[in-house]
């Protein structure tokens, strides 16, 4: 059973910086396919980066050369640095564990309970 917390989530102007973390504890991190989804209300949940236990890293269009996700396995942790936020980026964002990486929500074993991002215009 591996549990996720996750950090870092707030208001920021239009423009600006957050940096997401997602600790995980109670399994072997390092085995772990991990996703950072999000989803805003009315909206379905959406990938919006993910990174295979070997470190290859996926974006989906709308954040690629803003957001960047990494991880590190000797603190079992993965984060989401995300710059030049939009006001279209504001949602719920969480964190998510599975055996292998896919872009499906379905196929992830563990999530976070997640942190709110709000941007503002």
């Amino acid at each position: 059973q591996v549990q996720l917390v996750e950090s870092g989530g707030g208001l920021v102007q239009a423009g600006g910086s957050l940096r997401l973390s997602c600790a995980a504890s109670g399994g072997i991190f390092r085995r772990y396919a991990m996703g950072w989804f999000r989803q805003a209300p009315g909206k379905e949940r959406e990938l919006v980066a993910g990174i295979t236990s070997g470190g290859s890293t996926v974006y989906t269009d709308s954040v690629k050369g803003r957001f960047t996700i990494s991880r590190d396995n000797a603190k079992n942790a993965v984060y989401l640095q995300m710059n030049s936020l939009k006001p279209e980026d504001t949602a719920v964002y969480s964190c998510a564990a599975g055996l292998t990486y896919s872009p499906s929500s379905y196929t992830y074993n563990y999530w976070g309970q997640g942190t709110q991002v709000t941007v503002s215009s």
